[in-house]
């Protein structure tokens, strides 16, 4: 609470000096790195955005735009084979150029073990500079959705990242902290001026940036400022300490937009909110049961899923602000089906029996594992879970904590009952099964702590990366979908809501991706 106090008094005198052209944003959590490949997780990708550069992007409306690559296509000939066609004349903010040799450097940096982008680049056996403005990717066997995966993956400054001594990815699994951490040297169309993490981090337009003339570009100075507390988080854009905050608190949506110079953007999210479940080991670290799991027992699972009232949780928790749903998959992924997203039967008389069943007719305790920054309302809904699985006899002891601390436990299988959100920026279903479905073997399934692993589901995921009859592809989407429901491998609660809340001078519209780009925003 110091920190967020400190950062809001330094705002309160920052106010005096801004004008039109300065963005003061806020948001529940802060980066965690800016180590473009250390992490795959939202506000991270978010503010890298601002400065570094894919060598495609999404806009706004969620749609390809050329960024770093001003096209791409398959190799005439040979299908294993992308071609990019690189942006000319792009200076790094040091007034390097660049060239395909960053992006060999940064595609081959972002393969490596300790990187968080290294499943979206399986398929990838050989990226290649033709020369300095050409590069091909090839891949064991065609890829038809290859670019799909490029969104996020960031371009870095090879001869800055060599200088600096920091070519290997930061492992923030292990807590280690790099240069690459706390600095960069990107194209993108903002520079970094400071940055205290989780206090302020202060960004100024590029003047050199080669898409200058092309964006709006409505503001030169971007300040911003995490602000955990929901309550203080709102305060500060009701009092103009801030112009605009991604995360308006749902019981705070009519106050915000009833205010003079207020408004309220709203849209449907590409993500989604579930619980996970360590099924794979053979006792678990935070339960009561002594010497077996008794999430193993898929009727456990099925108890639990049935115990969950997502409905509830939509009316009481989210006010209106959620999607329920039965699949953690949103409605935008190919891959989705009306089907799948069935909720489960709400039945705690029939959770009961199958517990019994299972013998565990006396229930059991284990702890859930929640963040309190990440999401929505994350914390009252782990709050709310609590109680709904306490009525079939489950007590829940609830541990939440900053996602600088939850996201480890992930990563590290050092949990065995979970809150997590997924997004799908390659809007298919391929991107779910590689992170949170294939056995975790060190190149796929770097966020799967279930513990779950089956061969033939590997074998399916691989296939799809391949795979160009797109009829017989989605139907392996369907078989792989179909195991992970009848496995209940995951608890789904529902798809967010997003509520961005601005000054009515921020012109934007809301990302499905939660993932403002500000060389798009306008000052109206």
């Amino acid at each position: 609470m110091l920190r967020t106090t400190t950062a809001i008094l330094t705002l309160a005198m920052l106010a005096g000096a801004a004008n039109a052209e300065t963005l003061r944003w806020a948001r529940a959590g802060d980066s965690l790195t800016l180590d473009p490949h250390a992490q795959n997780e939202g506000p991270t990708h978010t503010l890298a955005h601002q400065m570094y550069e894919p060598l495609i992007i999404r806009d706004q409306t969620g749609a390809f735009e050329p960024a770093l690559a001003t096209d791409w296509a398959p190799k005439e000939g040979d299908p294993n084979v992308w071609v990019f066609n690189l942006r000319q004349g792009v200076k790094f903010h040091d007034g390097a150029d660049f060239t395909a040799e960053d992006v060999v450097f940064s595609f081959e940096r972002a393969k490596t073990e300790t990187s968080a982008m290294k499943e979206l680049l399986t398929s990838i056996v050989e990226v290649r500079a033709v020369d300095d403005h050409t590069v091909e990717f090839v891949t064991d066997g065609p890829n038809p959705i290859l670019p799909n995966n490029f969104t996020n993956l960031f371009i870095m400054d090879k001869d800055w990242t060599e200088a600096n001594g920091v070519t290997a990815v930061q492992d923030i699994a292990s807590g280690e902290t790099t240069y690459a951490a706390t600095n960069l040297n990107g194209t993108g169309p903002y520079t970094l001026v400071s940055r205290e993490p989780d206090v302020l981090t202060v960004m100024e337009a590029n003047p050199d940036y080669w898409g200058a003339g092309e964006f709006p570009m409505g503001y030169d100075r971007i300040e911003y400022t995490p602000i955990q507390n929901a309550a203080t988080r709102v305060a500060a854009l009701l009092s103009g300490e801030v112009d605009f905050i991604q995360d308006v608190p749902v019981q705070d949506l009519e106050r915000v937009s009833g205010t003079d110079n207020l408004t309220v953007k709203t849209t449907p999210q590409n993500r989604t909110i579930f619980f996970g479940m360590n099924s794979g080991a053979e006792d678990l670290e935070n339960d009561s049961v002594e010497g077996a799991n008794p999430l193993a027992d898929v009727r456990v699972r099925q108890a639990m899923n049935m115990a969950i009232n997502r409905g509830a949780i939509q009316q009481v928790v989210m006010r209106g602000q959620s999607e329920p749903t039965g699949v953690i998959m949103p409605p935008f992924v190919n891959g989705w089906t009306e089907a799948l997203d069935a909720l489960p039967e709400g039945d705690v008389a029939a959770a009961q029996a199958l517990l019994a069943e299972a013998g565990y007719g006396d229930g059991f305790s284990i702890q859930l594992d929640c963040p309190n920054d990440r999401y929505v309302n994350d914390e009252a809904i782990c709050q709310a879970a609590v109680g709904m699985l306490g009525q079939i006899g489950i007590t829940v002891n609830l541990n939440a904590q900053s996602k600088a601390q939850h996201f480890p436990l992930i990563q590290n299988g050092t949990t065995d009952f979970y809150m997590l959100g997924w997004g799908v920026p390659t809007y298919d279903s391929e991107y779910i099964f590689n992170f949170l479905a294939h056995t975790k073997d060190g190149e796929r399934g770097s966020w799967n702590a279930t513990g779950f692993s089956n061969a033939d589901l590997d074998a399916k995921i691989v296939s799809l990366a391949s795979e160009t009859d797109l009829d017989a592809r989605n139907a392996t989407v369907a078989e792989i979908w179909s195991t992970i429901q009848d496995e209940t491998l995951y608890l789904p609660i529902h798809h967010q809501v997003l509520n961005w809340g601005m000054t009515d001078a921020v012109g934007t519209e809301v990302s499905p991706e939660d993932d403002p780009k500000f060389k798009h925003f306008s000052v109206n």
